[in-house]
């Protein structure tokens, strides 16, 4: 049903070659905390009036810690979904395939414990992550598959579109050099889970009715707005981490200036920028005319 030009020997040859370990990632390097982790397009603080640069800097690292740790909440219930998956696959390559996508995940979720620790060494504050991980992917993983895979392939393409038009070229912003390794080792291997899921949402829409069809829409909007109340609690729970990591109380009007610059943020991170992606509207707006629609009009809403 969807235009693409993947296939599973490629993509695992693909992951094959360019699989890559913790120490490479690493490299006996640990985090600069005198620059910023995250582009502003991602953090969105440099707009923040009540905030002077060194608060911009807190809240840039505060970002940076929750940008990676609902990476790896997210990636929760992707592993379990892939694996429930393969169950169905013969094919071996296919199956091969699928079974690294797994593997890789599970080796991210590793990777962003092992920043949260750094992380938690290094900042001299603690900062509070939405969760438990297991409640998030069980509330996800309770919708229809096809649902669930739409909302996969909405995270691997944002992915895509963080690293490579926020990341990959931070010489004006001058990022912390290990903290885009993470993102870079990311994003190579996201790139092919992108084409992975593209594959795997074909085969399932393929199987369906048109009201199935649309029922897997409806699910993956309902997930998009089950995680944009995750992100209205965690925007509360970051202005608390910044008051402590500052060492003062913000006002009202400060407290409110900075909530609506976040959420604003926080929803073009994790909503809308993948909501958009070019490569997923257009599978959406194939499998669904009304569907398309529909993803729209709430991309606006949330806008």
């Amino acid at each position: 049903m969807l235009s693409h030009a993947y296939d599973y020997p490629s993509i695992l040859e693909t992951s094959q070659r360019i699989n890559w370990k913790l120490e490479d990632v690493i490299g006996g390097r640990t985090f600069d905390f005198s620059r910023p982790f995250l582009p502003d397009s991602l953090a969105g603080v440099s707009g923040i009036r009540c905030l002077d640069d060194k608060e911009k800097l807190k809240l840039n690292h505060i970002r940076g810690f929750t940008y990676l740790s609902l990476f790896g909440l997210v990636e929760e219930y992707i592993v379990p979904s892939v694996l429930d998956h393969v169950r169905g696959v013969h094919e071996g390559e296919e199956r091969r395939a699928l079974l690294r996508f797994a593997e890789e995940e599970a080796k991210h979720i590793e990777l962003f414990r092992w920043f949260v620790r750094e992380f938690k060494s290094g900042f001299d504050t603690d900062c509070g992550v939405i969760g438990p991980a297991s409640e998030i992917a069980s509330a996800i993983l309770a919708h229809c598959p096809l649902g669930v895979f739409l909302t996969t392939l909405h995270i691997e393409w944002f992915t895509q579109k963080h690293y490579l038009e926020s990341v990959r070229d931070n010489a004006a912003e001058r990022l912390d050099p290990l903290f885009c390794s993470l993102l870079k080792h990311h994003w190579m291997e996201e790139s092919q889970h992108a084409k992975l899921d593209t594959l795997i949402v074909d085969e399932i829409a393929s199987g369906l009715g048109r009201k199935e069809i649309e029922k897997g829409i409806d699910d993956y909007m309902d997930i998009g707005k089950f995680l944009d109340g995750g992100l209205q609690a965690q925007v509360r729970m970051d202005l608390e981490s910044l008051q402590k990591a500052i060492g003062r109380v913000l006002g009202a009007a400060e407290r409110a200036e900075i909530e609506a610059a976040q959420l604003k943020s926080y929803r073009w991170t994790f909503l809308l920028s993948g909501m958009t992606h070019p490569n997923f509207d257009r599978s959406l707006r194939e499998l669904s005319v009304d569907g398309h629609r529909r993803v729209g009009e709430l991309a606006r809403a949330i806008a």
